[in-house]
């Protein structure tokens, strides 16, 4: 009987525990107002996440960045990214945000790519672009966006945007992790020739005849071995 009361106390108390304990869809949610990073060449202590500065130190430039107000350098698809985590913004740091650009020249492509701890919205500043994401079915997913559009990719899933005009396009983005990662697809020698990067377009704007589609004849072997 002793043995029968122990274990139902035990099961009740391990109940009203894990009952209480707040899942964190995302970033955890802050204990504190703001906790302005201290940078990461900085740190004395490793933590998951990154060490407040001294309150008596945080002022109003700890919440401002310049760091998206130009694109940065052009890649092999004809594209720019920046991701402004808290590493690089400490006034995000532990907002469970961070933030982004993106520059297209004109036909440009960001590759599949995915964002392991973060969805990702994007907002439309310049130019109209192709946008679509994959999920773990093989559903493919796209639509033009113009600007002013608004879309999302869920997390962890791939992902790309292509520049359809010969203008330039620009999108901004939010995601909701202070660290939300990027894993892309490794281009190959033969993946970098320019009809090697137009054949990719290529089959990006012929599954557009329809919004989702099984796309099961385009996915990488990486993906496979991603969605497995």
């Amino acid at each position: 009987m002793k043995l029968k009361s122990f274990a139902h106390l035990f099961f009740m108390l391990f109940f009203v525990a894990f009952s209480n304990i707040k899942i964190c869809l995302g970033d955890c949610d802050n204990l504190q107002d703001s906790c302005p990073a201290v940078p990461p060449n900085k740190q004395t202590i490793f933590i998951n996440g990154l060490q407040c500065k001294n309150p008596v130190n945080v002022s109003a430039q700890d919440f401002r960045t310049t760091k998206l107000s130009t694109a940065g350098s052009t890649d092999i698809f004809g594209a720019s990214m920046k991701i402004v985590s808290a590493a690089e913004f400490g006034g995000l740091n532990t907002l469970g945000l961070s933030i982004g650009r993106t520059d297209l020249d004109g036909n440009g492509l960001v590759n599949f790519h995915y964002h392991p701890r973060a969805t990702e919205i994007i907002f439309v500043t310049k130019g109209v672009l192709l946008a679509g994401f994959v999920d773990t079915k093989n559903q493919y997913f796209q639509k033009l966006i113009k600007v002013g559009d608004v879309f999302v990719f869920p997390k962890a899933l791939f992902h790309f945007y292509l520049n359809t005009g010969f203008e330039e396009a620009s999108i901004f983005s939010v995601y909701n992790s202070q660290n939300p990662g990027f894993v892309s697809l490794s281009p190959t020698a033969s993946d970098t020739t320019l009809e090697s990067l137009d054949k990719i377009k290529r089959k990006l704007i012929s599954l557009s005849a329809s919004e989702t589609q099984d796309v099961n004849s385009f996915i990488s072997p990486e993906m496979e071995s991603i969605y497995s």
